[in-house]
């Protein structure tokens, strides 16, 4: 079932935090984190940070356990895990860094349900330091309140790009997406009639659809803990298998009869 494509944020989406704030908070670095976030953006904040932390004397296995302990949202796992199953197309897109989410995906258990995984990009440095980079570069266009650093909007449309090149006019692809934050607005303009938009009802994405109903052209279903979001997924991907199967049911029928006709 390629024709779903689901895609989830990260934070607050899958785990039931920022694990940005949450690895600061865990090694005691909170302030300065709060003095250097007016000052830049805040993927150059967290390159900084990860400096800090390895100057502390603290080591890639460190932070490893730290993320190891980040809670994620009860529900969410099964959700994936049933959606992937079913044969959805799985794909993250997340404002965090890819050594962070991979930690705490492979943790849980479900690292192997996304085939895709859109961030900003980590790696090691000489010293040992986690050096993070962003996504984007940061003169990218885009008139909706994305960071500097990331555009989930581009990102979407580039899936859909990608879509359409390999099917063509015959793409018949549904995107169901998934999260809460601002950044999570402007991938929901990206979406067409045919796709569905699951935002996390009181957070940031929330406000600003709410603010914008004009704007948004997909199916809209609110959630607010991995309970509900688990039963709106599963449920809208039953009926779209519904629909699908009832149309590849008429066409069968179809070809059956003009078949039989030209006897």
């Amino acid at each position: 079932m390629a024709e779903i494509v689901v895609v989830f944020d990260f934070d607050k989406t899958i785990i039931d935090l920022d694990n940005d704030n949450w690895v600061v908070d865990e090694f005691g670095a909170s302030d300065m984190f709060d003095q250097l976030v007016p000052t830049m953006t805040w993927n150059t904040v967290m390159d900084t940070m990860m400096k800090e932390i390895h100057a502390r004397g603290k080591t890639m296995q460190d932070i490893e356990q730290v993320l190891k302990r980040a809670p994620v949202i009860p529900g969410v796992v099964p959700a994936i895990k049933a959606a992937h199953a079913l044969g959805c197309d799985l794909k993250i897109v997340s404002d965090a860094n890819l050594f962070f989410v991979e930690t705490i995906l492979e943790h849980s258990g479900i690292k192997d349900c996304f085939s895709e995984i859109n961030t900003n990009s980590s790696y090691v440095d000489d010293e040992g330091k986690l050096r993070i980079r962003p996504y984007h570069d940061f003169d990218h266009k885009c008139n909706n309140p994305c960071p500097p650093n990331m555009c989930k909007g581009l990102i979407i449309e580039r899936m859909q790009a990608a879509s359409l090149a390999m099917e063509g006019n015959n793409n018949k692809k549904r995107m169901i997406y998934l999260g809460d934050g601002a950044g999570d607005f402007c991938p929901s303009l990206m979406l067409k009639e045919q796709d569905f938009l699951m935002p996390r009802k009181d957070f940031p994405m929330w406000k600003l659809m709410n603010e914008n109903r004009q704007l948004i052209k997909e199916k809209i279903h609110g959630w607010i803990d991995g309970e509900e979001l688990q039963h709106i997924l599963l449920r809208i991907i039953k009926a779209i298998t519904t629909i699908e199967e009832k149309q590849i049911l008429s066409a069968v029928d179809h070809s059956k009869f003009q078949t039989i006709y030209s006897h």
